[in-house]
């Protein structure tokens, strides 16, 4: 599964991670968030990857997006966020 995930730097704003490689930085909160689960859809639209979108939160991960295949069947469900 791929992982697309939000992580907060040291100056407040947010970095937005494809497993471990950041492809943008320095982002609000809000268009992070949004960014990350337009780029797992496309993901798993076009190339047909499992992938999630994860953010830390206070006392654990918390899961944005998933979109995987269960079932032979094509099932995406996002968490509210």
């Amino acid at each position: 599964m791929v992982t697309i995930s939000l992580k907060q730097s040291a100056a407040g704003s947010w970095h937005v991670y494809r497993c471990q490689t950041v492809l943008f930085r320095d982002l609000q909160l809000g268009p992070a968030i949004s960014l990350a689960k337009e780029m797992a859809r496309d993901e798993y639209h076009r190339l047909g990857h499992r992938v999630c979108v994860k953010m830390p939160g206070p006392s654990s991960t918390i899961m944005l997006a998933r979109y995987a295949d269960d079932d032979g069947a094509r099932v995406a469900s996002t968490m509210a966020a």
